[in-house]
């Protein structure tokens, strides 16, 4: 089964609804949302869910491990609880610039453990990153997630089919959301080429035509393969990027 998610960063209430309401009326075929959690937004993301129900029947809240203490799990069961969040994405966390925000020596694998022990009915996503390590690292790394109870996953964007269909040969047996996301500048592209080691085609260019025929190609493969892909459109207009690809 191909299903096609799309992140929207939740930046206020505002843009967030305008987004959900874009997206649900212009891309219905798009009908599971996830949202970051970004420290630099007062929005949080499982708050952000509560808003999208009026337009999503399914929304993935983002967990950052290190937000939360593993041994002490109450307080995120109360929120999940309280926000009627049914599905997360647990990711490890980058360390907050107010170091005055309290953070937790917690991973990914030991939340996913919590949550799965706690709260067994919660659909637990775990992320995939292509570039953070030799490809049979990250697979070690997927297997242990797996193996704490993680249900799917979420990959990083891939911005080159070759490595896309490369990982899709080593874990495709697996319920991943495969990652594309445009990318329109020369800036953007040193910001993942330094700050995430992502890896582009020869022929890459940041144009609008460039991400819109890689994301075909990318939806289209997905298709084919029955599995499941998401949209982080970064930086751009969602109807100017997706418009006659979905």
């Amino acid at each position: 089964m191909n299903r096609i998610s799309i992140e929207l960063v939740p930046r206020n209430r505002e843009t967030l609804i305008r987004d959900m309401e874009l997206v649900h009326h212009h891309f219905p075929a798009i009908d599971i949302l996830n949202i970051p959690d970004l420290l630099k937004f007062s929005l949080r993301s499982w708050e952000a869910c509560q808003l999208a129900r009026p337009w999503f029947s399914q929304s993935i809240a983002h967990l950052r491990a290190i937000d939360f203490d593993a041994r002490q799990p109450e307080k995120l069961l109360d929120i999940l609880h309280h926000c009627e969040i049914s599905q997360v994405l647990v990711i490890n966390g980058d360390q907050p610039q107010d170091m005055s925000r309290r953070v937790y020596r917690t991973s990914s694998v030991e939340l996913i453990r919590t949550l799965k022990r706690e709260r067994p009915d919660l659909t637990v996503y775990a992320g995939i990153d292509p570039y953070r390590s030799g490809i049979k690292a990250e697979l070690d790394y997927v297997r242990r997630k797996q193996d704490a109870g993680a249900d799917g996953f979420f990959t990083q964007p891939f911005f080159d089919m070759r490595l896309l269909e490369i990982f899709h040969g080593l874990i495709g047996d697996l319920d991943i959301f495969w990652g594309v996301s445009p990318v329109m500048s020369e800036r953007s592209k040193d910001y993942w080429d330094n700050l995430n080691n992502a890896i582009f085609p020869p022929d890459f260019a940041p144009t609008l035509a460039w991400n819109r025929n890689f994301a075909r190609q990318a939806l289209e493969f997905c298709k084919s393969h029955e599995t499941n892909i998401y949209f982080m459109p970064i930086r751009i207009d969602i109807t100017d990027y997706l418009e006659g690809i979905i």
